[in-house]
């Protein structure tokens, strides 16, 4: 499934990616559970879509619609290997909504020293 998805929809390089990080036209969308992005840290000034809630978030109709999702920029979405936002990406496509992913994930943005920010746990309450 993920080689399909791959094979129709814009995959964006590492290299590439870092390179576009001053791009205000662009947002960065991490699907990621919440807990890898404590663990893990996050791309700086990235959105959290956690992957369960990306149609309805994306969707203008539904009634959990994020505006972010309504706004003329650019977005590239990732997860940490690029395997859920490939599938992501194309299932967006399907919807009308046009979206890219990063390639090798988050753990690809970190080891070519891309840039990341810590996340505080969240206190349990």
């Amino acid at each position: 499934m993920v080689e399909a998805a791959r094979a129709r929809i814009e995959e964006i390089e590492t290299e590439d990616a870092i390179a576009m990080m001053e791009d205000a036209d662009l947002v960065f969308v991490d699907i990621r559970d919440i807990r890898e992005r404590q663990r893990d840290g996050v791309i700086p000034g990235s959105f959290h879509c956690p992957r369960g809630m990306l149609e309805f978030w994306v969707d203008p109709a539904s009634p959990y619609f994020k505006e972010v999702f309504g706004q003329d920029r650019r977005f590239v979405f990732h997860c940490a290997s690029g395997w859920r936002s490939a599938l992501s990406a194309a299932l967006l496509q399907d919807m009308g909504f046009e979206a890219a992913h990063l390639r090798h994930g988050f753990s690809d943005w970190v080891r070519k020293g891309g840039p990341v920010e810590s996340l505080e746990p969240r206190a349990r309450g």
